[in-house]
């Protein structure tokens, strides 16, 4: 078998236990599920599964780690310049990839999922997004700054509560209005930022 049939062979076995791993934790927490019935239901032997991850919990890392790997791509496309002359260009690309990966982000933002997943996003946005945006808009330092932590910690949690919002819902919107909504919501909050006194 050449390179090629085996790397289409490998990701299509990481990209079955992905749906399955997904599809069981809709009704059970990770901590519950075994390698047994991710295999059976993938309609593979274990020995296959453990060629590829060594327990559920690193097939759940893995998952995770390749989701914020995409994530992080995605934020770190734009310069600073560009998002606050046009915050649409992160927010066209950003939904797109969440409505891809939508099934991962509802059961690991649900009730059988994992807060350090969505503690992590919540890093990636801050870190790579509003951090270098605010830091090259205020001369003040930002991590010294409480009002500018106040607001980027306010931007991130409501960020994140547009996208559970959008999926718990059935992304009844298109990317392209939540794209459009989530930068009216943001402008607002900049607003306020740069012109207390005008609300």
């Amino acid at each position: 078998m050449d390179d090629k049939n085996l790397d289409r062979r490998i990701r299509k076995t990481r990209k079955a236990l992905r749906e399955c791993l997904i599809q069981l934790m809709r009704t059970k927490r990770l901590q519950d599920i075994t390698v047994r019935e991710i295999s059976e239901m993938a309609d593979i032997n274990r020995g296959t599964f453990y060629l590829h991850y060594k327990d559920v919990y690193d097939l759940a890392e893995k998952i995770e780690d390749d989701f914020a790997e995409e994530f992080d791509r995605i934020l770190e496309q734009h310069s600073a310049l560009e998002l606050s002359e046009k915050p649409s260009l992160l927010f066209n690309e950003l939904y797109p990839f969440i409505k891809r990966n939508s099934d991962l982000i509802s059961v690991m933002i649900g009730n059988n999922g994992n807060i350090n997943f969505e503690n992590r996003m919540k890093d990636i946005i801050r870190d790579r997004a509003l951090r270098k945006w605010l830091s090259d808009r205020y001369s003040a330092d930002y991590t010294a700054n409480g009002i500018l932590k106040a607001f980027s910690s306010y931007i991130v949690s409501g960020c994140i509560g547009l996208v559970e919002y959008w999926i718990k819902n059935g992304m009844q919107e298109t990317p392209s209005e939540m794209s459009s909504l989530t930068e009216e919501f943001i402008t607002k909050g900049i607003r306020v930022l740069q012109n207390p006194g005008d609300r």
